[in-house]
């Protein structure tokens, strides 16, 4: 038979350094068309033998069938997983429960890490300052985030199961042990390094997931994935306040250590990815700065960085802040971090919805411009004078703060596909990273030396920074345009 006849003999004779090296969008196109050729082939074929009246003989009928069973074979293969998301059913809805209870005991006490900080200062490093314990929450947070370009790559190559489960498992002996550490080294080596790593593989994985389900709803169910993250900040800080005073300060870690337990079983049951590792993929490098050479990316990298001075540097210095700055109760910082991680649950879903209406950039534009403004009319005058205003605070800043954490995954999502997600992410987060490293360490310092106020300002202008470098990523997403009016 004339190869040139028969379609699906052009497919399977491509050589496959072409297939190898095309790019993805290049790959997927030619297989639609070769589908198409295949399906106008057949029917041709079928008109043809009907019309002349040929009879067909039990060898041509085989061999049809052969050609029908690879065109079928096409069709599967060219099946765009980019182009086909559930965006919902049982098994999606399970995935994002999944995510909700892996965050809920990784990023929740990554938030609410701020709460044992000023534990630590007041009781077993309390001849240290608070730039020096500082230190333990922001290499813990660093790791947590950075290493993300490790894990990402990984996820994408061999899925969510197993690196869930090591994580799990790490981290879970970190909660553990950290009731035994006594010395400052013992306590950075335990929850900084070791709550890193595993935190890491925790955080990554369990958003990178959720993608693989959803595209059009990605905003609203990583919204609700994250917030697992919000309820683990609002849960922990509250049940410490409970059970330090009542069992002390073993017992407590313990009694988190068997509710996150309980998460993480039921979490890595659930968790699924669903996208297969493709050829190009594997072949990749683990770690591929390349990917900063897009406009758009590089510039939102600049943004996300900000972000994360403003957010886990008001996290960890919030109830140290409350404590040395002001004259407020001693339990102030306990309310502080369950009140703003608390109200930014409801910062999760909201705008989380609006986004997959509005656009996810533009979204987190309006949400960026709302938690500068309450920075800078409350925090700013009124924070270390009135307790109510800086409850008010608390909250308003965890709603939009809890936007900013729910968006910047959804706003990553429209910049690559889903199955490159881990990578992007991952990289994102090991620059961002950088930050947490050092802003809590800094916090603590301005605090000390210069009083809340100044600190505040750092603040509000490093939020600002991030807001003009964010417009510019926007501006990259459209053309190098400036245009209001558009979904993006």
């Amino acid at each position: 038979m004339d190869a040139t006849a028969n379609p699906a003999v052009q497919v399977q004779d491509m050589p496959s350094s072409s297939r190898v090296h095309a790019e993805p969008e290049e790959i997927w196109t030619g297989l639609r068309r070769s589908v198409s050729r295949i399906r106008k082939g057949s029917m041709s074929e079928k008109a043809s033998s009907h019309g002349g009246g040929i009879e067909l003989h039990d060898r041509t009928s085989s061999n049809q069938n052969e050609r029908v069973s690879e065109a079928d074979e096409e069709v599967a293969i060219s099946i765009d997983p980019e182009d086909d998301f559930p965006e919902g059913g049982l098994r999606a809805w399970l995935v994002v429960a999944s995510a909700w209870l892996l965050l809920f005991p990784s990023f929740g006490f990554m938030v609410s890490i701020g709460t044992l900080q000023d534990y630590w200062i007041q009781h077993q490093l309390s001849n240290f300052s608070a730039r020096d314990v500082g230190w333990i929450p922001s290499v813990f947070v660093y790791l947590s985030l950075g290493l993300g370009i490790w894990v990402g790559p990984l996820f994408d190559r061999y899925g969510p199961r197993w690196i869930a489960l090591i994580g799990s498992t790490g981290y879970l002996i970190m909660v553990f042990l950290l009731p035994e550490c006594k010395n400052f080294w013992q306590m950075i080596l335990c929850c900084g390094v070791l709550g890193g790593v595993t935190g890491a593989m925790l955080t990554t994985t369990s958003l990178a997931v959720v993608a693989h389900w959803f595209k059009a709803r990605r905003g609203l169910t990583q919204g609700i994935a994250m917030m697992g993250s919000s309820c683990g900040g609002l849960t922990i800080p509250l049940i410490l306040k409970t059970t330090l005073p009542k069992y002390g300060y073993a017992w407590s870690l313990r009694i988190l250590g068997f509710i996150f337990l309980v998460c993480f079983i039921i979490g890595n049951i659930l968790i699924k990815a669903r996208i297969p590792p493709t050829p190009a993929t594997k072949k990749k490098a683990i770690i591929s700065l390349s990917i900063f050479g897009d406009l758009r990316f590089s510039l939102f990298t600049i943004s996300v960085f900000g972000f994360e001075v403003v957010l886990f540097g008001a996290l960890g210095i919030l109830p140290t802040y409350a404590t040395l700055s002001t004259d407020f109760p001693a339990e102030t910082g306990f309310y502080l971090i369950a009140i703003l991680n608390g109200v930014s649950c409801i910062g999760r879903i909201l705008p989380g919805y609006v986004a997959d209406k509005i656009g996810r950039f533009n979204t987190l534009f309006i949400m960026i411009l709302f938690t500068w403004f309450f920075m800078l009319v409350l925090w700013l005058p009124l924070g270390n004078k009135s307790l109510p205003a800086l409850y008010c605070f608390a909250a308003l800043f965890g709603f939009g703060t809890g936007s900013w954490m729910a968006l910047v995954p959804a706003c990553i999502g429209q910049l690559c596909r889903a199955e490159e997600f881990g990578r992007y992410y991952g990289s994102m987060y090991f620059i961002a990273s950088l930050a947490t490293l050092v802003c809590i360490p800094i916090s603590g310092e301005l605090v000390e030396t210069v009083g809340p106020q100044p600190m505040v300002a750092f603040f509000c202008v490093v939020l600002g920074l991030s807001l003009v470098s964010f417009l510019f990523s926007r501006w990259a997403c459209l053309g190098r345009r400036w245009v209001v009016k558009e979904k993006v």
